[in-house]
């Protein structure tokens, strides 16, 4: 099937007469979501929805279905042919709903006019719980970040507990994790060749639960590791660190072992991910045909939040190969940067350029990270045995490939699209690449370039970085660089800026709260920040959320790969002495 690259006039059909209009009986799947449905690449729903379609399907959406009724927005559309896949939306529910000291937000982006309580918490439960009863017969699939991040047994900050995978909790049939196109796409043409879903156990990328006593069936070349179960690791906080060690070290490289982790009498079975995609896979979910707009059901409504912010921005790249401790991005999107061609993002960027709302001006041209486009490993075989979570730390990789000249180019590109005006980069910059290296290297990697180039014509007033902290043992704790690094990297903002008569400001986003952090490290922190003149936008509290290292740290108190205890603030009281002295004594300076 062709790509056709051109924005449709028309949306994935929401309710029984759209469906009607389209001569369709019932549709082949069902992808319910906790968030409105925006048909937009940078939403998973839509994406998954176009994927489907371009593998044959006649795709339906239920977004936000009401289930504290009668149940009716269930019912609405039927059964479906093949599945329902059931995604909590573009964030973990409990991230979307709570703040770091639980307390319960009063907006949700994903919603017309950043309206809450439209979707519950853990919709992939609710959801799946619901589709169970009212059509058993029904396979359900996971999928999305909720689903992703909770696949192994995990602990759940806002209940302060472990829980099960999200499988066994939710009752669905199957789980796809990371980005899951290619496993969306496999999964498609068996069932379309009359395989029967139960017999779906081999497709990479995904998981499931045996049933009891069932052993899970042969994957031919791939290696088996056995987790610590569920109830050991309810029992034990070692056992849990060991679980956390042993999932993360078969994440982070390209042969991966198959992941089982005992439930009780069931096994939980999580097959190993897809290869990276080669340049066809990688730019396919971006070249498909988004009319890139809310669905028409929202006309008479406040506009949605997240579209509004992203609507005018263009992704280059997924995966990023940073491995900070607090961050899920790895185990979600992968640690090797999968990057589209350069025509790919050309395409999008003209599609932009001709919407009605669009003025001009590209709010952003990045990814997880804004400067890891086309990056990787030199030489792919060390990659494919390599189990370092990542690349940059403690030190950069030998092997690494972080070359910004297609960067550069991608830029220059994109200001030539007609229409386009002025290209902004919004995502986080990974300054601690761009400093410290022989000038040899800085030219062949055209470090010094990029950095001037950013500056001079991609900032809009203000850089945002990331330094997170200047504490060594908080920033070892975080897998973030030496403070020197960022230093470092302010001289040469403020030396560039001076050069060109930029009056631009550098803001620094930092964490209170990590694992290993103490209320003596924050308050160095603002004296720090003091004494370089900087005035921080934003101190995030640490938050836990599954399956990431300082989540590990924070629950068990020790760091799972030397088993040596660290501290972190557990209680709302010292969360908050962190945070408000460090601002306490920022703003007592002014």
């Amino acid at each position: 099937m062709s790509v056709n690259s051109e924005p449709p006039t028309n949306f994935l059909p929401v309710s029984r007469q759209e469906m009607e209009q389209l001569g369709w009986d019932r549709p082949d799947v069902i992808l319910v979501s906790g968030d409105a449905y925006v048909d937009h690449p940078s939403f998973g729903t839509a994406v998954m929805g176009r994927v489907a379609e371009y593998g044959g399907m006649r795709v339906a959406i239920l977004p936000q279905p009401n289930c504290r009724d009668d149940l009716r927005d269930f019912k609405k559309l039927g059964a479906p042919r093949y599945f329902f896949g059931v995604t909590a939306g573009a964030m973990d529910s409990m991230v979307n709903h709570y703040t770091a000291l639980r307390r319960r937000r009063s907006d949700d982006a994903y919603t017309p006019g950043g309206r809450p309580g439209y979707r519950p918490d853990m919709p992939s439960v609710v959801y799946t719980r619901i589709l169970k009863q009212l059509y058993p017969n029904v396979p359900v699939v996971l999928g999305g970040v909720e689903a992703s991040m909770r696949r192994f047994a995990h602990y759940d900050y806002w209940q302060d507990k472990l829980r099960p995978s999200i499988l066994a909790e939710s009752g669905a049939d199957m789980l796809v994790y990371g980005m899951g196109e290619q496993a969306l796409l496999r999964m498609l043409a068996l069932l379309e060749k009359g395989v029967p879903f139960s017999s779906l156990h081999n497709i990479p990328q995904t998981a499931y639960l045996t049933r009891p006593g069932q052993k899970p069936p042969p994957l031919k070349g791939v290696g088996e590791t056995r987790l610590p179960s569920f109830e050991e690791c309810l029992g034990s906080k070692k056992a849990f660190a060991a679980a956390f060690r042993l999932m993360e070290e078969a994440t982070t490289g390209m042969d991966s072992d198959r992941l089982v982790q005992a439930h009780a009498d069931r096994l939980l079975v999580v097959n190993p991910p897809f290869p990276p995609p080669g340049q066809k896979d990688a730019d396919l979910p971006y070249d498909l045909p988004y009319t890139r707009m809310p669905h028409p059901k929202y006309r008479n409504k406040p506009p949605i939040p997240a579209w509004v912010m992203i609507r005018n921005s263009v992704t280059l790249h997924r995966g990023c190969f940073g491995g900070c401790s607090f961050c899920a991005i790895a185990a979600h999107q992968g640690k090797f940067v999968v990057s589209r061609s350069e025509a790919s993002v050309l395409r999008e960027l003209e599609q932009l350029a001709g919407m009605p709302w669009f003025t001009g001006h590209v709010s952003d041209l990045g990814g997880p990270s804004a400067n890891m486009y086309r990056m990787g490993g030199v030489d792919g075989s060390q990659c494919r045995r390599c189990r370092r979570p990542s690349c940059i730390h403690p030190s950069i990789c030998p092997n690494l490939n972080y070359d910004h000249h297609p960067l550069i180019r991608i830029y220059d590109q994109a200001l030539k699209v007609k229409g386009i005006k002025k290209v902004s980069i919004g995502s986080g910059v990974r300054t601690d690449m761009l400093t410290g290296q022989p000038p040899a290297l800085q030219r062949r990697y055209g470090l010094d370039e990029y950095t001037r180039k950013l500056l001079t014509r991609h900032v809009s007033g203000r850089l945002k970085v990331a330094p997170e902290h200047s504490s060594p043992g908080v920033l070892h704790a975080m897998r973030k660089p030496p403070f020197s690094a960022f230093k470092a990297f302010y001289q040469n903002f403020r030396q560039i800026c001076r050069d060109e008569g930029l009056p631009w400001q550098l803001v620094p986003y930092l964490i209170s709260g990590h694992p290993g952090c103490h209320e003596r490290d924050m308050r160095a922190l603002a004296a720090v920040m003091q004494k370089l003149g900087l005035k921080p936008e934003q101190v995030q509290e640490f938050t836990p959320t599954p399956m990431t290292l300082a989540t590990t740290m924070y629950y068990t108190g020790m760091d799972p790969y030397t088993g040596k205890k660290i501290y972190s603030a557990r209680t709302d009281a010292g969360k908050r002495r962190q945070k408000m002295g460090f601002l306490g004594k920022v703003e007592g300076s002014k």
